[in-house]
């Protein structure tokens, strides 16, 4: 299986100046600038950029490498209203963690591609990135959430358990996943 390959809009991600500074301020917990967590098109070369980490860190931490090609990667009008949404969280034109809401019109939605730039971990970026999604859900009459992960991911396990998800069986045929989770949607 190969490794994560490079999205043709990898480069497009600009600030690189400001990535890098916003990068040394979370490794030496100085974050000078604000983080906020925007809602963009999936296809934005920053969420792409955002992606595009994630995929080479999956490729890096999984045994067999990880080829997005392989796995049940959602199409972009999935994670933009109507149907969902993508969050990117953002920090000095840096985006530092990423987290999309898959929906197909139906009152059940997976959270998919939560990830948090390795700089910015201990944050609550993920937190902050799981509770966007769930606004959104709400927002779009979605009542229960799935999320699927790989063992090779244990603070993600973690994280899903600390805020409320329930482990359920298998509900989907991606052939990365081993951890299947879902919560109902917080009423508001």
């Amino acid at each position: 299986m190969s490794r994560a390959k490079a999205h043709p809009a990898l480069h497009l991600w600009k600030h690189r100046k400001d990535r890098q500074q916003t990068e040394e301020d979370a490794t030496q917990g100085t974050m000078t600038t604000p983080i906020t967590i925007k809602q963009l098109d999936p296809t934005d070369p920053i969420a792409i950029a955002c992606l595009e980490s994630y995929y080479t860190e999956l490729a890096a931490r999984f045994e067999r490498g990880f080829d997005v090609s392989l796995s049940r990667d959602p199409e972009a009008q999935n994670m933009m209203p109507p149907l969902g949404a993508f969050f990117v969280a953002m920090s000095g034109g840096a985006a530092l963690g990423c987290c999309g809401l898959k929906g197909d019109g139906s009152e059940v939605a997976e959270i998919k591609r939560l990830w948090v730039n390795p700089t910015a971990r201990g944050m609550g970026l993920a937190q902050r990135l799981l509770a966007e999604c769930e606004v959104a859900a709400r927002g779009l009459g979605i009542t229960v959430l799935r999320l699927d992960t790989n063992s090779a991911l244990p603070e993600a396990e973690r994280l899903y358990r600390k805020t409320g998800w329930t482990q359920i069986e298998r509900f989907n045929d991606d052939p990365y996943p081993d951890l299947f989770f879902e919560k109902a949607v917080p009423v508001g």
